[in-house]
């Protein structure tokens, strides 16, 4: 009989499980994505570029499952809150203690279970689909990658096993302390309006210094490094809460004290409602405002990272192409392109010195940038390399070595970081060799066999990428012959430097969307579990409005503009969370803010989903439908 009465209230209840359901399901679904990513040992064996980015979708799911902890103990407990009176009334009419706990307990599980079940079947949807997307966009082969492996599906059951089994025995502990009387007056709890006194301006002060504090240690984390980034983390989440806890409830008071906006429609009323419950929404909102921040934080910073790749490798090679001695195949590539700017240098090399003909450099000297990581200006074009060279031979790390009878002269340190960005295409091809420039009468007494070095810019770096990939492994045979097949040798020209970023930073964005993803997933449905919890004590005030004759289509809009407010204060503080402390990745990237809009848009769509089934679900308790 008890667990017929029990199955009734959970169909009853469908719709709040449903919304725990869904979030635990984008959860368990993305971690078990993370960890097919990561733990596919044998095709991660075969490729390198996924072989360097399992550490990002490791600490994903370590992320992912760290606040995964958090949800599934408050969503639960929620669910729990909502049944107390009901389980109260069980006690009330003789059902033993142990077995009202074992039939929650079971019910936990058994929703649990189910999650995992789902979330497995969606997370092997997801591993097949956004894994060959990965694969795709980093063109590697898909041979080997198993969407449905079995070690992620035992390291995901098993995790969230544990933790509903966790969850499970707390929510029958929990309910087995309880009395019959705290049971049923569950419900019957008093909103208290707090007066706003000496005590609340320090707390909204001390709020307001630790969330600058913060910005500022972020904002110049480049100077502070990690002590910056703890400091400015710890004092940006306690100033968040302090905000909320002070500043919220004052600003209610305020609003409900404004006449004019009072007297229009049922705004006094919806003040009103949002003066008593704010006190105990001030926590949940800050920790939503926490968690925005880390989802559209995750998302942006993933979208950042790859959007930087050109950028980084436009600084760190201003020539698209280098060649070494250049074949048929390469000039005929080369052809086909748009190309804006391209020298020839000739070199010899004798033994353990390379040496460069002064009179080429000097004849057409190369670009260099202008920007660097530390300082990137958006707008400084590239300029020519300026600096004179009267001297009759220069080296480079060759600090011991003398030209004749007199000390050899260093090479100018705008030739030195030009021919080391640009000129050495691998670090096989110096192999230790001193590199020196010479002029024309010592250049030919050197016996060394001559090569030629060839120097491209092109209109558009990322639309010639097949061709340049190609070129880049015929270089790689030709300097490297041993190394030739071998994934640890790679070339140091700005194609190689971009596949390399690329492949890193495609993983940190598939890793930063969908751990966003998920954190704002959840975010919503805690929010939204906040406030449904307390709308069967509004109920009777809803009802009152309607019996003295109030329009439905008024108390509707009080519904909107009423938790329209809820929803927009912890979203507005995130978001400045996040534009501010976008400026941390500044010490690592080019332009932190890189499409930022994307992530912002995702975030306000699904905040907005999110918004609205609220509104439908609230407004469905509150105001049933009339007979």
């Amino acid at each position: 009989m008890l667990l017929k009465l029990s199955l009734s209230s959970m169909r009853k209840m469908m719709k709040d499980y449903l919304i725990l359901l869904v979030g635990l399901v984008i959860s368990i679904s993305i971690f078990y994505m993370f960890q097919t990513l990561a733990l596919n040992s044998e095709y991660t064996r075969e490729n390198s570029l996924i072989s360097s980015i399992q550490l990002v979708f490791n600490v994903g799911a370590f992320l992912l499952a760290f606040i995964t902890i958090f949800y599934i103990f408050y969503a639960n407990s929620f669910l729990l809150s909502l049944r107390r009176k009901e389980l109260g009334m069980y006690r009330v009419l003789g059902a033993k203690k142990g077995k009202i706990s074992q039939i929650l307990f079971l019910e936990t599980l058994t929703m649990g279970i189910l999650s995992i079940l789902v979330g497995n079947i969606v997370g092997i949807g997801l591993a097949s689909g956004i894994g060959k997307m990965l694969m795709n966009q980093l063109d590697i082969a898909a041979e080997g990658y198993q969407p449905v492996y079995v070690p992620a599906l035992l390291m995901t059951s098993g995790f969230f096993l544990v933790l509903f089994i966790l969850t499970s025995t707390i929510n029958a502990i929990r309910l087995a302390r309880a009395t019959e009387l705290d049971l049923i007056r569950a419900e019957e709890q008093h909103d208290r309006v707090k007066a706003a006194g000496v005590g609340t301006v320090l707390v909204a002060l001390l709020g307001i210094v630790l969330v600058t504090v913060g910005y500022v240690c972020l904002y110049h984390l480049r100077e502070l490094v990690a002590f910056g980034f703890i400091i400015g983390a710890v004092a940006t989440t306690i100033g968040t809460y302090l905000i909320f806890i002070s500043l919220l409830p004052l600003f209610m008071q305020l609003l409900k004290k404004n006449q004019r906006l009072n007297d229009q429609k049922l705004n006094a009323f919806t003040f009103a409602q949002l003066r008593f419950r704010v006190n105990n929404l001030t926590k949940v909102l800050a920790t939503v405002a926490m968690l925005i921040a880390l989802g559209v934080g995750a998302m942006a910073g993933g979208l950042a990272f790859q959007q930087n790749v050109s950028l980084i490798a436009g600084v760190a090679h201003v020539y698209d192409i280098t060649l070494q001695d250049p074949t048929t195949e390469d000039f005929e590539a080369i052809k086909s392109m748009t190309v804006e700017e391209q020298l020839t240098y000739r070199y010899k090399v004798d033994g353990d010195v390379i040496y460069y003909a002064k009179d080429d450099l000097l004849a057409h000297p190369p670009l260099i940038s202008s920007n660097s990581m530390g300082a990137y200006d958006p707008d400084a074009q590239p300029k020519r390399v300026s600096t004179q060279l009267p001297a009759s031979v220069y080296g480079m790390d060759d600090h011991s070595e003398k030209s004749g009878s007199a000390v050899m002269e260093q090479v100018p340190e705008e030739w030195e970081k030009t021919i080391r960005n640009e000129f050495v295409s691998s670090y096989a091809m110096l192999d230790g060799k001193s590199i020196r420039i010479a002029d024309g009468p010592t250049y030919a007494g050197i016996k060394g066999k001559e090569h030629t070095v060839l120097l491209a810019k092109v209109d558009d770096f990322e639309k010639y990428k097949s061709e340049l990939k190609a070129m880049d492994q015929r270089q790689l045979e030709r300097i490297a012959p041993s190394a030739s097949g071998n994934d640890g040798e790679v070339l140091s020209t700005k194609y190689s430097m971009y596949e390399n970023l690329y492949a890193f930073t495609s993983g940190t964005m598939f890793m930063g969307f969908f751990l966003g993803i998920a954190f704002l997933a959840m975010m919503a449905s805690c929010l939204m579990f906040k406030i449904l919890s307390g709308a069967s004590r509004d109920r009777e005030r809803y009802k009152m409005l309607r019996k003295i004759g109030v329009r439905k289509a008024w108390l509707v809009g009080s519904i909107y503009k009423e938790l329209f407010l809820v929803f927009i204060f912890p979203a507005l503080l995130g978001l400045l969370h996040v534009l501010v402390g976008m400026e941390m990745f500044s010490v690592i990237l080019l332009d932190p803010y890189a499409n930022i809009w994307v992530p912002t848009s995702i975030f306000v769509g699904i905040y907005a989903v999110y918004y609205w089934i609220t509104v439908q679900l609230y407004r469905g308790i509150v105001l049933p439908k009339e007979t």
